[in-house]
């Protein structure tokens, strides 16, 4: 364990454990973002998995630390807020974004049995369907985890798109291995979408959809502790998207979210967190006053309420919550 792994930890502890570490709390919130809460932990640890993932004991450690340190609040209640009521503990939000089928199975039971309330942003065009998302897909396939024939049929689709692999994902080890994995699927953000649906296409398909479907969303909301904003239609980055697409990606995810649920968040929450300028003055014009983006920092009532920070939480901070106080605390100094 290295010296800096051990301070950061140290220095997280201290900052919510003691009266003067809080004080940078006074009035803020914390909106913390995951994504899958996968069946078992080791799956999630592998470098590749573990900053979109986390398991279900990482979890339901995370939620425990949680409510011992802050008051978990829904979305809502945190960004509407009064910013002159300081209340005794600081306040958390937690936000799952894609609309993942394990939101449900795996996720839902812990924050059932510690009632602790979240939203789910959709990419809408998903729920209730059989398309897959392209950087599980992708990236499974190329793990293995569906055999070396879907394996080298990808790699040699991936070929054809000028997109060859590097070495090191052959590397006996697993831990760099993976982690060359994460970087190359980072890389491939770049692709257009056609692209990566082609690519997504050339990959098995599991027994089980990805996504949540409609029921499920109705079920988990008629339970109260989760309400469902919008994460794009088809999770295309819309700073990429001329203002016809743009408008239309909005739209329809909006629509559907309408359609689907009782009480949609007027909320956007931007794929990838990706926006700018264009992309903020749109979402506005479509009636929403708040979007979420991936910048960590406070929420404190007075920045772009169409780009409000987060703190991601992967594997390793979700298990070790010390590493997540310590960057809630550099945001704090921000």
């Amino acid at each position: 364990m290295s010296i800096k792994y051990v301070f950061k930890r140290t220095g997280g502890w201290l900052y919510l454990n003691t009266s003067l570490g809080r004080h940078p709390l006074r009035g803020a919130g914390v909106i913390l973002m995951l994504h899958r809460v996968l069946n078992n932990d080791r799956a999630a640890e592998l470098p590749h998995r573990n900053e979109l993932c986390v398991g279900p004991d990482a979890f339901e450690h995370l939620l425990i630390w949680l409510q011992r340190h802050f008051e978990c609040v829904p979305l809502m209640t945190l960004l509407l807020a009064d910013p002159e009521s300081v209340p005794n503990r600081p306040r958390v939000a937690l936000t799952f974004d894609d609309g993942w089928r394990d939101n449900a199975m795996n996720a839902f039971p812990l924050l059932r049995q510690y009632q602790v309330p979240a939203s789910i942003f959709l990419s809408t065009d998903f729920v209730g369907s059989r398309q897959h998302f392209w950087w599980e897909s992708i990236g499974e396939t190329l793990w293995g985890s569906h055999g070396q024939v879907a394996r080298h049929s990808l790699i040699e689709h991936l070929q054809h798109a000028g997109r060859p692999l590097p070495v090191l994902l052959d590397d006996i080890d697993d831990e760099r291995r993976s982690l060359a994995l994460l970087h190359y699927l980072q890389s491939l953000k770049t692709l257009d979408a056609r692209t990566l649906s082609d690519l997504t296409e050339a990959c098995p398909h599991g027994a089980q959809p990805q996504a949540l479907d409609w029921p499920q969303v109705r079920m988990l909301e008629d339970s109260g502790l989760v309400r469902f904003g919008p994460h794009g239609a088809s999770h295309a980055i819309l700073t990429g998207l001329d203002d016809q697409r743009l408008h239309e990606e909005l739209t329809r995810s909006w629509t559907a979210l309408e359609n689907g649920c009782a009480q949609p968040l007027p909320v956007y929450c931007y794929p990838n967190g990706d926006n700018d300028v264009r992309v903020r003055e749109q979402v506005a014009a479509h009636g929403f006053p708040f979007a979420l983006g991936t910048q960590a920092g406070l929420y404190r009532h007075d920045g772009d309420p169409l780009n409000l920070p987060r703190f991601g939480v992967s594997q390793r901070n979700a298990c070790h919550p010390e590493l997540l106080a310590w960057r809630i605390r550099r945001g704090a100094r921000s």
